[in-house]
């Protein structure tokens, strides 16, 4: 049985992949320090093959017994919590990605870094490719997210070059599902719960903006095949359906059935105004794309926050 340890594992993407990796007969160790994630998004896969230890991953890692597989997914992931969290956004990419490292290299484990397609930051080249080094402002207030996940990218590589480690880096692209918090900063759980009340959806900028949507578990298989791959170099993995933030706002009103209307506020400092992937290589490499379709994801995304976020 394979041992895989998950950094940030009681959080929204974390708690899919410790539950996929059950699935695939895993016995996983999940990691929290509960800042962003929750003991609720994990207590229902109760068994023997999962054990949660509540430790800040800026601090030494232990774990006793062999691990296979070290998946770094730890760190603050929405606008409005590394904004509230700046230095512990840093400290999570740099010392947390740090500690993560040591404890792979320790037990000659594969790592796996969950990096962002914020290391784009606002991008000039579009769609993003691999090999675009990107378009940051490490001064202004998103670059403590952006360079905290440019510097965890950068130390992966020095590991896998100098000790030789079995290393991973996945450039996660706007992912959305179940156990996503409502009101995080994020467009998807922040517009879910204002339709299902029939209040205003608020969309900042004029709308314009694009992003590209992928649903969870698309985005857990893709995580699952780069794991087992032999490839070290970044991979992005989304979905390449490119749409306007006021389309979604549209679709989400048409699948919760709701009256809201749609209102518009400033667009925050340094907002990339377009954002989709070239998923090139993660076809040609790991055989994947995404299967589910915008619709049926938010429909599983609704059903969800009416039957457990919103009571």
């Amino acid at each position: 049985m394979p041992r895989s340890l998950v950094t940030g594992g009681a959080g929204f993407l974390g708690s899919h992949l410790c539950e996929y990796l059950l699935e695939k007969g895993h016995e996983v160790v999940a990691i929290d320090n509960l800042s962003t994630g929750t003991v609720a998004n994990i207590e229902h896969m109760q068994c023997e093959q999962l054990r949660f230890i509540k430790h800040d991953v800026t601090e030494y890692i232990y774990c006793a017994g062999p691990i296979d597989y070290v998946i770094h997914f730890a760190s603050p992931a929405s606008p409005k919590d590394y904004l509230e969290m700046p230095i512990q956004t840093l400290k999570v990419g740099a010392l947390g990605t740090h500690k993560a490292l040591g404890i792979a290299k320790e037990k000659k484990a594969t790592f796996i870094l969950a990096s962002t397609s914020e290391v784009y930051g606002d991008p000039q080249e579009h769609p993003q490719k691999e090999n675009y080094w990107g378009h940051v402002n490490p001064v202004g207030p998103r670059g403590v997210y952006d360079e905290a996940k440019r510097f965890a990218e950068a130390i992966t590589m020095a590991y896998h070059r100098f000790h030789g480690l079995n290393t991973k880096i996945i450039r996660i692209f706007n992912t959305y599902g179940p156990r996503m918090r409502p009101n995080d900063g994020r467009a998807i759980p922040a517009f879910i719960p204002q339709a299902l009340r029939n209040d205003p959806i608020t969309v900042f900028g004029d709308g314009s903006q694009t992003r590209s949507f992928c649903y969870v578990d698309d985005l857990v298989e893709g995580i699952y095949r780069l794991l087992l791959s032999d490839y070290h170099d970044p991979v992005n993995v989304g979905n390449p359906t490119e749409m306007t933030i006021t389309q979604l706002a549209e679709a989400i009103i048409r699948v919760t059935g709701s009256s809201s209307e749609i209102t518009y506020k400033p667009l925050p400092e340094d907002d990339p105004k377009v954002r989709q992937p070239d998923i090139s290589k993660a076809k040609a490499i790991l055989g994947w794309e995404p299967k589910v379709g915008l619709e049926m994801g938010l429909q599983k995304t609704v059903k969800w926050f009416r039957t457990e976020a919103m009571g």
